[in-house]
């Protein structure tokens, strides 16, 4: 409640109406989700990517492609980040009886989703680029970040061993989110949009 106040107060409308769907996702959606359907992660997703865009937003006051992207980047990212937890995890979320991809659908599905969803992540942060929001440094080091990951995404299908693969993905994928936030600094123009 105080944080939509400082929100609504500080920023503007947009940014609080994204601040307040944010929280009705995470608290309600994905607290109903999490424990009935395979699909919360993606739910949950929804409300880990809205801090990037209300900040977006409360800067420049408007809802546009380069919100758009940043929104589709981190829905991407979180999915192989949170799948790989979910596969290392994978007898504390039978235990508690969550119902998490890897439980319902199987390990190997969830490989193939992870693989989807990295490909979707390169594709989104090279929208960046291609709607003119960013440089090359950011182009050519986040098509090199996103293949290195997407390789160890692929490598699961031969892994010999799926915790110790999943466990790698996960801090990869720490590395790819640490790169991008570093990266879209370098020659971005997403600030000059502001103007």
């Amino acid at each position: 409640m105080l944080g939509g106040l400082v929100l609504l107060r500080y920023t503007n409308w947009l940014t609080f109406v994204i601040g307040f769907i944010a929280f009705v996702d995470y608290v309600v959606l994905y607290g109903l989700a999490k424990r009935r359907s395979v699909h919360g992660t993606i739910v949950g997703s929804i409300a880990g990517a809205a801090p990037v865009v209300a900040g977006y937003t409360a800067l420049t006051g408007r809802l546009d492609a380069a919100a758009v992207i940043l929104f589709l980047i981190l829905v991407f990212w979180q999915m192989p980040h949170f799948y790989a937890i979910a596969i290392y995890r994978l007898k504390d979320y039978k235990s508690a009886h969550l119902p998490v991809l890897p439980a319902v659908g199987g390990i190997h599905a969830t490989k193939v989703q992870m693989v989807v969803y990295m490909v979707a992540f390169i594709v989104a942060t090279l929208a960046l680029s291609a709607y003119g929001y960013t440089g090359y440094v950011y182009t050519i080091g986040m098509t090199i970040i996103g293949l290195i990951w997407l390789g160890k995404g692929i490598a699961g299908f031969r892994a010999a061993n799926d915790t110790t693969w999943a466990r790698r993905v996960f801090v990869f994928s720490l590395v790819v989110l640490l790169s991008f936030s570093i990266l879209v600094s370098f020659g971005t123009t997403i600030r000059g949009a502001v103007s």
